[in-house]
């Protein structure tokens, strides 16, 4: 097998105070195009997962957040890719959330999330969302 490109994610899950939570829809030219994920970016090498995911919503979104507890980390093999998402719950802080590296930007309940198209690895943050909000 190949050795694959792979890449470290820092993954948002926002959340407001009335429970929603915040996805952004991806621009449709490139991988995966036109589909909705959670926030997040590449972690660069000199910072920590919370610092990455702070820095990447403040770019793609232009809003300010406090990065929580880590929610689930997934391995996932595309086939030209190999991602590692570290999946951190945060709270929605400051700032109105503008599309500015993305196509639409949108407040949604838990319970809406299986009605948007995401990429594969995505299904399993959904998943523990799930699974986390039963035990709150």
């Amino acid at each position: 097998m190949m050795n694959l490109p792979h890449k470290i994610i820092g993954v948002a899950v926002i959340w407001d105070d009335t429970g929603k939570i915040l996805i952004d829809r991806r621009l449709p030219q490139g991988a995966m195009g036109g589909l909705w994920e959670f926030p997040g970016g590449k972690v660069e090498p000199s910072e920590t997962v919370e610092d990455c995911i702070k820095r990447e919503v403040k770019e793609e979104l232009g809003i300010d957040i406090e990065v929580g507890d880590c929610l689930i980390t997934i391995d996932h093999t595309y086939t030209h890719l190999r991602v590692t998402l570290t999946v951190h719950h945060c709270r929605y802080v400051a700032g109105i959330p503008q599309p500015i590296e993305c196509a639409e930007v949108r407040w949604v309940g838990l319970d809406e999330l299986e009605t948007f198209e995401f990429p594969e690895a995505n299904t399993q943050i959904i998943a523990a969302l799930k699974q986390a909000k039963s035990f709150l």
